[in-house]
């Protein structure tokens, strides 16, 4: 296979529904890093990475992965990529050890060695069906399988979706850990704070628009919040890109270079309220 610096590069995707449309979608990813992928609900982040991996036919762009084109190649660039989600299912009833003998046959790289380390790592036994495992061993069994095959890239779309926080943290720590082997990590989710912890960029999809494509730290750092004790000062409302209302007043998010010109307590927000102040529309 071919290989480039750029383990995914996907430029101009556009995927269309009567009520949906993904529009010129363009990114790349950094290899061996953690790449965060949020939005809101519907916001097309699922249509995205099945159109990355053609479950749907895009109606326009390329995918490219290693110097192939997924258009001319998908066959051999799937060997090499694992794709993830909460919403996988398996024959409930079947045995672990028999799904696995299955997925074993399509790939022609995959290591009993790695299989078995992975399956001892993530603490999971063959003898067991999927209806006997929790949500979180379910996406460690998916993983597991990935990572056996030799996936260098992981499609995650919102692994942590439905977990405990203890689980969902236990997954965080296997992210970093495969980054820390060199593994690229696409990571779907609308849990932002999970992404506080193992992100190093993020792309911000808006309606089916790619709007934000910069390093979490630089991202975050872009913006400042003014929590308000009643409404918003007037002189701020002008620099306003959206505000909520809370128990005491409201919060209002402005770019930091606007708020360094106000002498007002702003602070820095978290990644979950840069998203729903990007997101409310009724902006003042």
């Amino acid at each position: 296979m071919v290989k480039n610096d750029i383990p995914l590069s996907v430029r101009g995707l556009c995927k269309r529904y009567p009520s949906f449309e993904l529009r010129d979608v363009s990114f790349d990813l950094a290899p061996g890093k953690i790449t965060g992928f949020i939005g809101r609900n519907g916001a097309g982040k699922t249509t995205t990475l099945h159109s990355i991996l053609c479950f749907v036919k895009p109606d326009e762009g390329e995918v490219a992965f290693g110097g192939l084109t997924m258009a001319d190649s998908a066959a051999q660039i799937k060997q090499h990529i694992g794709f993830v989600s909460a919403g996988m299912s398996y024959y409930t009833a079947k045995r672990l050890r028999t799904i696995t003998a299955v997925t074993r046959s399509f790939y022609p790289a995959w290591s009993d060695e790695a299989y078995r380390r992975y399956m001892g790592l993530f603490g999971l036994e063959e003898e067991k069906t999927p209806a006997q495992l929790s949500n979180g061993m379910k996406i460690k069994y998916a993983l597991a399988l990935a990572l056996s095959h030799g996936a260098e890239l992981l499609l995650l779309d919102e692994p942590t979706s439905g977990l405990d926080p203890i689980s969902r943290e236990e997954l965080i720590e296997i992210f970093l850990a495969l980054r820390e082997e060199g593994k690229t990590i696409l990571f779907s989710t609308h849990i932002t704070s999970d992404l506080e912890k193992c992100a190093d960029r993020i792309l911000f999809l808006q309606k089916g628009r790619l709007t934000a494509d910069r390093e979490l730290n630089d991202f975050a750092a872009s913006y400042s919040l003014l929590s308000c004790q009643g409404d918003a000062p007037g002189e701020i409302k002008p620099f306003s890109l959206g505000q909520r209302r809370t128990k005491d007043g409201c919060t209002v998010l402005v770019e930091k270079k606007a708020a360094d010109a106000f002498s007002l307590p702003f602070r820095q927000p978290t990644l979950d309220e840069i998203m729903v102040h990007l997101e409310k529309e009724d902006r003042p």
